[in-house]
């Protein structure tokens, strides 16, 4: 197990809009831009192997603006093909914040970062006392035949609570600032509050109407 110890100050960076990854979850990358193949390769020759998956933030006048918060995932699979990309898996490692950008020359960018505030992403796994799973699978259930969605329910019924809600916050279709709000939950309980929160919006058609039970 990584440990806070081996967490670097300094990390490369991965702007992605809507790919959400999550401590101790696994996020499958299709990497072919030449920039971050150099990272990739940068990054293999480390004894981490971290890359920072971040979500871009344009503002006004800063088109290239980064949210402040991100999760360092390390590259456990990763296959070349023939025509040069890679297929890269990454386990979530720990949130980070970023201090500052660091410059240089690597195509790709880099930045200073903070691990303060996350030290329980390096821990054990996750636990929801108060999730009332058949309540949510139901909400699910409503919530996948709108959207004309399938799911192997054998397996969400019997998934672990941090595996089913991790996993499901990172696979459902929500807006980048909805994923940057369920990468921010400061726990697992809060997590799936906003969670069940983004799905009962969607299901109201983003509409402000009484909440469904």
């Amino acid at each position: 197990m990584m440990q806070a110890a081996d967490l670097p100050d300094t990390l490369s960076v991965f702007p992605l809009p809507g790919a959400l990854l999550l401590p101790r979850s696994r996020l499958p990358l299709h990497i072919f831009e030449p920039r971050y193949l150099q990272m990739l390769e940068d990054a293999l020759k480390t004894p981490e192997r971290l890359i920072g998956m971040i979500q871009p933030s344009p503002l006004p006048g800063r088109p290239a603006a980064l949210h402040s918060i991100g999760c360092a995932g390390r590259v456990t699979q990763f296959s070349e093909t023939e025509d040069g990309r890679y297929m890269v898996t990454l386990t979530g490692m720990s949130r980070f914040r970023i201090l500052n950008e660091v410059e240089g020359f690597t195509p790709y960018r880099r930045c200073a970062v903070s691990w303060d505030g996350f030290g329980r992403d390096l821990g054990h796994e996750e636990h929801d006392p108060g999730f009332d799973r058949a309540r949510f699978l139901n909400l699910l259930g409503r919530f996948f035949s709108a959207r004309q969605l399938n799911a192997d329910w054998d397996t969400l019924k019997e998934a672990e609570d941090e595996l089913l809600i991790n996993s499901l916050s990172m696979l459902l279709d929500f807006t980048p600032e909805d994923k940057q709000a369920l990468l921010e939950a400061p726990s697992l309980e809060t997590r799936r509050e906003t969670l069940v929160t983004l799905i009962e919006f969607a299901m109201r058609g983003g509409s402000n109407e009484e909440t469904i039970q």
